[in-house]
């Protein structure tokens, strides 16, 4: 594959992903109004936030970690080399063991639910009694959806392989229909059980409509051409078989999990720490920690998360042809793309959070007080998101390369420090009268901008530059233009302070949107005239049809 070639395929597969999961934000956005609406920023909101943190930490310490870093770099460098019933086996491995050891940590901890909630997960809500017995109920319940996510994540890490990004993409936007389903037809006999029930409608919905696709790769009637083993002809020969310990490329993806998992602990006991801290501060703390940080990461799943998993297998497939050179001008496109869409969406969440916010959850039982709790934390979440959307390409760079080991003592480092951070922030904030949850979010995007940093000073050694210039040429422009565009939008909301929020968000936007891009348009960045005349082109092509 030619460096043009990769690119352009980077840049059609990162739209298909931006576009499915734009859609799927836009439903966990309905997601979020739905159930602030019928839970506000409540206790029993806290406890289900609360529990929903470890059927999360569960997934994304065994799957997450196997899926992201290691078994997608393996597979597609079989799938590149051509050696199809080895990529095959290798997946019904990782099925069983994802299967099997998701399954018993499931069942251990729902038996020492009691004491992960009481020591480990949320102490401030233990003071309670029904608050506590609420907690474990709703993490009993939630462990379910684990396992599911786990087989889930498993079929979307083969379907990007083969370079299938539509159907994998919308599978969030089908877990968050399960959460509303819950919240609409279970919640008002249920309560918020009705929600925890709905996380796992949620995540069977999430598996299950990847499984025709699967299908299609995998015809139980026909096993692919690389495979001839008469017991491989049917699709459950590919995904149930044993462990495959004997198997070298098994045996490296549990090498390369390894590291990773450390990693993913450490993030992890980082939401559980500011977790265990914000049970401890004002009602409502947890909920807006949840809330803003699921805004912030709702946009940058949009601009970095669908680039970074559009990107991975081209990396992984350039990496095992011996291809660096390609490689390096596919990341420094990528992150020259990503860091063009992060600056604005950042500055925009910044200076219009509070009226966005009111018009996203501020009915029913999530009052003004609510949207102040969670606009704090957005504030601070937000100044992080060019640091998140940086790290989310370098990290699938690293892991492409089979290197799980240096993210992960980078990132231990930058989540050793987010824990310092984070009390002295909470300190600094009571200190100065601001709300201390507020501390918490700051914390976790310096230690973001600051593990970002270092994960680009040694990709740049480790492959001999990353074009530095050329992304110098983007960034530069759009600061400009992030410039221009922060004036405008601070001016219209200083007008316009006694306007309804309906009125302030979408002028604000359309505005502060045309006033980037025209920006951007007048100092000639490549990637605006390229996404124009790309347009153009199509519609040229479509009229004669139209005509006749």
């Amino acid at each position: 594959m030619t460096e043009s070639n990769a690119n352009k395929q980077i840049a059609r597969a990162t739209g298909t992903v931006m576009a499915a999961i734009f859609f799927g934000q836009v439903i966990g956005l309905l997601r979020g109004i739905v159930v602030a609406r019928t839970f506000g920023a409540s206790p029993e909101l806290d406890a289900f936030f609360a529990a929903n943190r470890v059927s999360e930490t569960l997934f994304l310490l065994v799957a997450g970690g196997a899926l992201g870093s290691a078994f997608i770099p393996t597979f597609t460098g079989l799938l590149a080399r051509d050696e199809k019933s080895a990529a095959w086996k290798l997946a019904t491995a990782i099925a069983n063991a994802v299967t099997l050891t998701l399954s018993l940590l499931a069942l251990l901890v729902a038996l020492f639910a009691p004491q992960v909630v009481r020591y480990a997960l949320a102490p401030g809500l233990s003071t309670d009694p029904h608050l506590f017995s609420l907690t474990i109920s709703l993490l009993r319940i939630q462990l379910i959806s684990a396992v599911l996510f786990g087989l889930g994540g498993l079929i979307i890490g083969i379907l990007n392989a083969h370079q299938i990004f539509l159907v994998p993409a919308l599978t969030p936007a089908l877990y968050q229909l399960g959460i509303i389903f819950g919240a609409i037809v279970l919640s008002p006999s249920m309560g918020i059980y009705g929600l925890a029930w709905g996380v796992v409608v949620g995540a069977a919905l999430y598996l299950v409509v990847q499984i025709p696709s699967l299908f299609k790769l995998a015809s139980p009637l026909r096993f692919p051409s690389g495979a001839s083993s008469p017991k491989s002809q049917r699709i459950w020969g590919r995904l149930g078989g044993g462990l495959g310990l004997r198997d070298p490329n098994v045996l490296q993806v549990f090498l390369l999990m390894g590291p990773r998992l450390l990693g993913v602990a450490v993030v992890q006991l980082n939401f559980w720490v500011n977790t265990w801290l914000a049970s401890k501060m004002v009602s409502g703390s947890v909920s807006g920690l949840y809330y803003g940080f699921s805004l912030m990461l709702m946009a940058q799943a949009v601009i970095a998360q669908s680039a970074a998993i559009a990107v991975m297998p081209t990396f992984s497939a350039q990496h095992a042809l011996g291809q660096q050179d390609e490689m390096r001008s596919s990341l420094a496109a990528t992150l020259r793309s990503v860091i063009l869409l992060a600056l604005p969406a950042s500055a925009g969440l910044i200076l219009l959070r509070q009226p966005l916010i009111s018009i996203l959850y501020q009915r029913g039982e999530f009052d003004e007080r609510a949207v102040q709790i969670v606009a704090w934390a957005l504030l601070w979440y937000a100044a992080g998101m060019i640091g998140h959307s940086i790290m989310e390409i370098l990290t699938r760079a690293f892991y492409a390369q089979h290197d799980t080991k240096t993210p992960v003592i980078i990132g231990t480092v930058a989540m050793g420090l987010n824990v310092v951070f984070s009390l002295a922030f909470i300190r600094l904030f009571e200190a100065v009268g601001w709300m201390p949850h507020g501390g918490l979010a700051l914390a976790n995007s310096l230690a973001t901008a600051l593990e970002a940093t270092t994960l680009f000073v040694v990709m740049r050694k480790r492959i001999n530059g990353i074009e530095g210039k050329h992304i110098l040429r983007g960034i530069v422009p759009s600061l400009v233009a992030t410039l221009g565009m922060s004036v405008l939008i601070y001016g219209w909301l200083s007008l316009g302070q006694d306007l309804n929020a309906w009125i302030l968000v979408p002028i604000g936007v359309v505005a502060g949107g045309g006033v980037y891009l025209a920006a951007l348009w007048i100092l000639r960045v490549p990637e605006l005239q390229y996404l124009v005349n790309g347009v153009l082109r199509r519609i040229k092509k479509r009229l004669p049809n139209a005509k006749r």
